[in-house]
């Protein structure tokens, strides 16, 4: 998500509305930062812990890789 920063100064009659009066910023320098809001409309798709399971189980079966062999490898470099 990109977001945009502005130096502007805020004046009495200005184009952009706020949801309230700030009378205490009119004619002062501030920063203005726009995000634009995340659509909510488009679906997240989740799946669930089973399609996850059904979907990686046994990935490295046909490897010829020693599961045990390469986590004890993989931990004696890590906390060498």
């Amino acid at each position: 998500m990109q977001a945009y920063k502005f130096d502007i100064k805020i004046s009495e009659g200005g184009t952009i509305s706020l949801p309230y009066s700030l009378p205490n910023l009119y004619g002062k320098e501030v920063e203005l930062f726009i995000v634009p809001k995340v659509d909510t409309t488009i679906p997240i798709k989740k799946a669930s812990a089973k399609k996850f399971v059904n979907r990686w189980a046994g990935f490295l079966k046909d490897a010829n890789i020693d599961p045990e062999k390469a986590k004890y490898e993989y931990l004696s470099e890590k906390y060498k």
